[in-house]
């Protein structure tokens, strides 16, 4: 455990738990209401150090310059929320939450806190205060802002086969049959009489036509990919905050504020 004239060193420094692992930062210290020793210190955790998760000090230890605990960082990350009043204080009720989670017999400390000797001290009838002084700390709530990354949809490229009709004009050629007639004249006259005078006979001539011929070849025409663009919008985030107000209640006015 550690002694009241260590809680100076031990805020705002880190809290180690059992495995050596950093849980965070050592916010406040609360005393006993009997013993006036240490019994719980908070831990700013989370993103930011926006949470605060309560942890039994009775068997903690300062190491050089943080402060070790006999829990694991799971743990005590998991540990009941829990609200303090203005003055700084844990109800019964909810150091009673604490004391069932982290495993740790209500009454068997309670008794202890009450022996009186070295272990405890006796309850008197003098109400015992938390600060050797008469001043009050006025507290409030401050607002941390950050961003987490997350996932907010996915893009995807898919490719797949369409047929289209397409149209191209390709000229074709076809031979068609035209009858000529030519004189006998002194230059043909030898071919005109090579033959039999008087006879039947047939010539035959072969017709040609070209037809369209279609084939198709696949060939590369674009390279296509998806691409993460960041961009940067302002966004305004709205909160509440609590903050303490004191008033002093004097003689020669009704309230001073």
């Amino acid at each position: 455990m550690i002694t009241r004239e260590q809680i100076p060193s031990v805020l705002d420094h880190p809290v180690y738990d059992i495995e050596g692992n950093k849980i965070g930062e050592a916010k406040h210290v609360f005393l006993d209401d009997v013993t006036g020793r240490p019994e719980w210190v908070s831990v700013k955790t989370g993103l930011l150090g926006t949470s605060e998760s309560f942890v039994p000090i009775k068997d903690a230890s300062v190491v050089e310059d943080h402060l070790e605990v006999p829990y694991a960082k799971a743990k005590i990350k998991d540990a009941p929320n829990v609200d303090v009043d203005a003055g700084g204080h844990l109800s019964e009720d909810e150091e009673h939450r604490l004391y069932e989670y982290y495993g740790i017999d209500w009454d068997a400390a309670w008794q202890q806190a009450n022996e009186p000797g070295e272990g405890g001290w006796a309850r008197s009838d003098t109400s015992m205060k938390r600060s050797g002084d008469d001043a009050m700390t006025r507290s409030e709530e401050q607002m941390h802002v950050g961003t987490e990354r997350q996932e907010v949809g996915r893009a995807r490229l898919r490719k797949y086969v369409v047929t289209e009709e397409v149209q191209q004009t390709v000229p074709v050629r076809h031979e068609e049959v035209r009858i000529e007639r030519e004189p006998v004249t002194d230059a043909n006259v030898d071919d005109a009489m090579s033959g039999p005078e008087i006879s039947e006979a047939e010539h035959e001539v072969t017709l040609h036509a070209e037809r369209p011929v279609v084939e198709t070849e696949a060939v590369p025409v674009e390279r296509v990919r998806l691409d993460a663009e960041e961009h940067v919008e302002e966004e305004t985030v709205r909160g509440q905050v609590r903050k303490e107000r004191i008033e002093a209640d004097t003689p020669d006015s009704d309230t001073d504020r």
